[in-house]
């Protein structure tokens, strides 16, 4: 599949190896749009891909263009590619706050996907919900699944109202998690424990615990009270954590993300 990337920032580099690594594309289908020559040279170097100052130059062969650019730079980027994309290519976007209706009137063209990736896709490990316009052809979709499934799980959602509230919770999610992360490794350091161990162990927690809850299809409260004996440290630790609203402030943290991802989409 020729793909062009609008953009060859973290992202893209992120979904671009990826897409190469599980055969979707190759080297010499790729095309890159990139204003920093630097980075061009890099990408262009460490992937063997073509690299274009001209995004109209890096599109002009794709038959899917990946909007990969920050969301203050896409108006120029949409000034820029509006009348040129032909109408058998596919836009694919994962530009955070930016609403299908404003890809389709800033090109004047009606073939797009939006995709909300997340960062744990910049090492084959996303979660990614994407929605279409009707005007996307069967094969498209395919071709599009495809290339979000080589970095990661998907959800197609026909809505796009779920984009905004996967922004909240499985995009912005992976910063909670790294601070919950940080929390119990400080936690283990400050009862004692070294902290290349303390590290070691609260990662390798949290991982076989997801891992743990997946493979049993168990709900997480069972999960939970299958580890808490009366009387004993989990139920201790826990008591500590209701205290401090741990649940209440992870519901209030998602939802103020979701409130923010509206409200960048409103000002799209």
């Amino acid at each position: 599949m020729k793909i062009a990337f609008v953009g060859g920032g973290v992202m893209a580099e992120a979904l671009l190896s990826a897409a190469l690594a599980k055969g979707v594309t190759t080297q010499r289908e790729v095309a890159i749009g990139e204003p920093v020559e630097e980075r061009r040279r890099q990408l262009s170097q460490q992937y063997g891909v073509a690299a274009s100052a001209s995004n109209i130059q890096a599109c002009a062969a794709a038959e899917m263009i990946v909007f990969s650019v920050k969301p203050q730079h896409l108006g120029p980027v949409l000034q820029e590619l509006r009348g040129s994309v032909r109408s058998a290519q596919v836009v694919l976007s994962i530009v955070a706050g930016a609403p299908i209706q404003k890809l389709t009137q800033g090109l004047n063209h009606q073939a797009v996907v939006r995709v909300m990736p997340n960062m744990p896709a910049q090492v084959g490990a996303g979660m990614s919900v994407w929605t279409t316009t009707p005007q996307v052809t069967q094969q498209q979709r395919d071709a599009a699944q495809a290339f979000i499934r080589s970095f990661g799980e998907e959800i197609y959602v026909a809505d796009e109202k779920y984009l905004d509230m996967a922004t909240a919770l499985s995009a912005s999610g992976p910063a909670f998690v790294f601070k919950f992360l940080e929390s119990l490794v400080d936690a283990g350091v400050h009862i004692g424990l070294p902290r290349d161990m303390a590290q070691t162990l609260a990662y390798q927690t949290v991982a076989g615990s997801v891992e743990l809850a997946r493979k049993t299809g168990k709900h997480p409260a069972e999960l939970k009270n299958l580890v808490s004996s009366p009387g004993g440290t989990t139920v201790e630790g826990l008591l500590e954590l209701e205290r401090g609203r741990l649940s209440a402030t992870v519901v209030n943290a998602v939802i103020a993300a979701f409130e923010k991802s509206k409200k960048l989409a409103d000002a799209s």
